[in-house]
């Protein structure tokens, strides 16, 4: 059972702090501090904060200016259709994430083709 706000696996471990990082870097690459986001995630945790975008009809103000700065890469959206965090999302959920993201002309094809060339070193450390 996911209770909201509580981290409870290691792949949501690492999700949330992706979502801490990431925001690090866009305040530093692009001047963009998302700020509301932050506070969800502070709320939420990073994937509960995830459910919430992703879970609404329309992209938030925070996607539009990634996608305005061109780095929709760092979007949730693009990091919930990431092949080790995707299990974390239910169907509908990365439905609206890779919706969101290919009626932004972004090429989510090749995003996850060449995140499946390079896993995390957690994330693989149970394959076979």
């Amino acid at each position: 059972m996911h209770l909201e706000g509580v981290v409870t696996t290691e792949a949501e471990r690492h999700f949330h702090a992706d979502m801490v990082s990431g925001a690090d870097t866009l305040k530093r690459e692009i001047g963009y501090n998302p700020t509301r986001f932050m506070q969800m995630v502070g709320e939420h945790g990073g994937v509960g904060a995830a459910r919430v975008l992703l879970s609404g009809r329309d992209a938030s103000d925070g996607f539009t200016t990634l996608w305005e700065h061109k780095r929709l890469d760092m979007s949730v959206e693009a990091f919930a259709l990431l092949p080790w965090y995707r299990p974390l999302f239910t169907e509908l959920e990365i439905s609206n994430a890779e919706r969101r993201l290919v009626e932004h002309k972004f090429d989510v094809e090749r995003f996850v083709r060449k995140a499946d060339e390079s896993w995390p070193a957690w994330a693989t450390t149970d394959s076979t």
